[in-house]
């Protein structure tokens, strides 16, 4: 077993070399007014973790540099690229116009939502995760192919967006 202390996560820091050598997965994850910093942070670290394309942050969501997102991403948000747009319906419009193919899925709860496990994924792939109590945006979820539910058998009925992002990711990746 591997033991890393936090100064050791922290202080890692890639040489454009190193981050050349990096193939980079089609993926694409829209993060649509999340407020929590470290929500934030933390997706900038699943997506250093996955080797993601690339984040776009949009409307309310807080970004880089920002104290807290740096230590919940430990200094992920360094080199993973990331671009703030206005909002997700534009950030939507934008990759549409510039990758062809382009699959959009929103993690959400919806009377329109599919089990997360049953969805036939293709890449590229854009993923979007929402604010922690209004979810994903209304326009946003009419713009997605399809909106990917996680059950919940307990009494809560939400995941956090990292977690729920965290587990549709690797489900996607999982039989590229």
């Amino acid at each position: 077993m591997i033991k890393l202390s936090a100064k050791d996560l922290r202080t890692i820091v890639p040489s454009e070399k190193d981050l050349k050598k990096i193939k980079k997965n089609p993926i694409y994850i829209i993060v649509d007014n999340v407020l929590d910093t470290y929500n934030v942070g933390g997706i900038f670290r699943l997506a250093d973790a996955v080797s993601a394309e690339k984040i776009f942050l949009c409307g309310e969501t807080e970004t880089p540099p920002h104290t807290r997102i740096k230590k919940a991403s430990i200094n992920t948000t360094e080199w993973v690229d990331w671009q703030y747009f206005k909002s997700a319906k534009s950030v939507i419009d934008h990759l549409r116009l510039t990758i062809d193919n382009l699959q959009v899925v929103a993690i959400e709860q919806s009377s329109k939502s599919v089990l997360y496990n049953k969805i036939n994924y293709k890449f590229p792939l854009a993923l979007i995760v929402g604010h922690e109590s209004d979810g994903v945006s209304k326009d946003v979820l009419e713009m997605s192919d399809y909106i990917a539910e996680i059950p919940m058998w307990g009494v809560n009925k939400s995941l956090n967006v990292i977690i729920s992002l965290g587990i549709v990711t690797y489900e996607a990746i999982k039989n590229k």
